[in-house]
C-alpha cells in the first residue's frame, strides 16, 4: 500500500536493533510499496516491516521508536531531525488504522440493534399480544367477577344502583330481550350507558324516566352490546392498565384495586364511541326492536341518524313490545 504517493521512496537514517540482546546499528529507512525497508550502509536489506503492522513504542515523543506489531524486541529508532520520515510513517499508520475492521464497534452496533428491536417488541407488540392471550384464557366467571368489581368501585362514587323488588324482574326481562347478562340503573356516574366486563351494561335513570318508549333504552343497551362485541371492555381495561396488570391477571387471576379505580374513572368520563350502524341494525333486527325511537333520542331532527331511521329493520311490521306496560312503569320508577 502506498496511501501517500508523495512519500514513495522517502529515506532517512535510523538505529535498528534485531533483539534486546544485540547492539543497535546505523541503518537507512525507506518507505516502499506497503512496506518499511531497513538496510545497512551497504544497502543490504536487513528487515521489511509491513506498514499495516507497525506500532510506535513512544507515541508523541522524539526520537520516534517503532517495532513490528507483536514483536517489541525488534526496534527502529528514527532521529529527531528526521521529521519528514516520522510524519510520513504517522500519516501512513493513521491511513491504515482507518481502514481496519472494527469488530468491537460491529458488536456494539449489533448489541444496540438487538436492544432497540427488543424495546420495540416489548412496547409495540408484546402488550397487545399479552392482552390477546389473556383474553383467550380468562374464563367467563372471572370476567363477570371483574365487571362486578368495577361496578363496586363506581358505586362508591356514584351511589348504590337503583333496584326495587318489584322492578327487578322487569329489569331482568329487558336484559334478556336485549341480549346482555345484567342491567344496572344508576342515578349518577354515567351520562347515558356504558358496558362493563362480564356482560354488564350501566344505564342512567334518565333513559328510563325521560322517554315514553322502552325501545329507546333498549337501543342504548343494544348499542353497548355491539360496542362490547367490537372492543371487549376487559381488553380495553387491560390495555389501559398496562402489561404488569395484564400479567398479574394472567398468572394470579387478580386485578388490583388501583387498576379497578383507574378504569372506573376513565370509563365513566369517556365519551361513547360512535355507533357501528350496520352491526347495530343487525342487533335491532335480531332482537325484533325498532331502531327509529333510539335514533330520534340521539338526534331529535333525525338528520345525523338518518340511516338508523330509513333502514329500521322493524319498519312496516308489528314487533312484539319491548316490555309490557306494567314492567315499563315499574322501571320508570325504579329510582324512586
Amino acid at each position: 500500500m502506498t496511501a501517500l504517493k508523495e512519500y514513495d521512496r522517502l529515506e532517512a537514517s535510523g538505529l535498528w536493533r534485531a533483539s534486546p540482546l544485540e547492539q543497535r546499528r546505523d541503518v537507512i529507512v525507506s518507505i516502499g510499496e506497503a512496506t518499511l525497508t531497513i538496510t545497512d550502509m551497504k544497502e543490504t536489506a536487513l528487515a521489511h516491516w509491513s506498514l499495516a503492522a507497525l506500532d510506535r513504542v513512544n507515541p508523541g515523543e522524539l526520537p520516534a521508536i517503532y517495532c513490528p506489531d507483536g514483536d517489541p524486541g525488534e526496534t527502529l529508532e528514527i532521529a529527531a531531525n528526521e521529521t519528514a520520515m516520522v510524519e510520513a510513517i504517522e500519516k501512513l499508520r493513521l491511513a491504515v488504522e482507518r481502514t481496519r475492521p472494527r469488530p468491537g464497534r460491529l458488536r456494539q452496533a449489533s448489541v444496540i440493534g438487538v436492544l432497540v428491536a427488543l424495546i420495540l417488541l416489548m412496547t409495540l407488540w408484546l402488550p397487545g399480544a399479552l392482552v390477546r392471550h389473556t383474553m383467550g384464557v380468562v374464563p367467563a366467571v372471572k370476567r363477570q367477577a371483574i365487571g362486578e368489581a368495577v361496578l363496586g368501585r363506581i358505586e362508591r362514587v356514584a351511589g348504590r344502583a337503583c333496584l326495587t323488588p318489584e322492578a327487578a324482574p322487569a329489569l331482568t326481562r329487558l336484559a334478556r330481550r336485549t341480549g346482555v347478562r345484567k342491567l344496572v340503573v344508576l342515578r349518577t356516574g354515567v351520562t347515558d350507558s356504558r358496558a362493563l366486563p362480564g356482560g354488564i351494561v350501566l344505564i342512567h335513570r334518565s333513559l328510563l324516566e325521560d322517554h315514553e318508549d322502552p325501545a329507546v333504552v333498549a337501543g342504548y343497551v343494544l348499542a353497548e352490546r355491539v360496542r362490547a362485541a367490537g372492543s371487549d371492555p376487559l381488553a380495553r381495561m387491560l390495555a389501559e392498565a398496562g402489561p404488569v396488570a395484564t400479567f398479574r391477571l394472567l398468572t394470579t387471576g387478580e386485578v388490583t384495586q388501583d387498576t379497578l379505580d383507574a378504569h372506573a374513572e376513565r370509563m365513566t368520563q369517556a365519551k361513547r364511541a360512535p355507533d357501528a350502524v350496520d352491526s347495530l341494525l343487525g342487533a335491532f333486527a335480531e332482537a325484533g326492536i325498532p331502531s327509529t325511537p333510539y335514533a330520534y333520542a340521539l338526534d331529535g331532527s333525525g338528520e345525523s341518524v338518518l340511516s338508523l331511521i330509513e333502514a329500521d329493520p322493524m319498519a312496516g311490521q308489528s314487533p312484539e313490545p319491548v316490555l309490557r306496560d306494567r314492567d315499563w312503569l315499574l322501571l320508570q320508577s325504579i329510582c324512586g
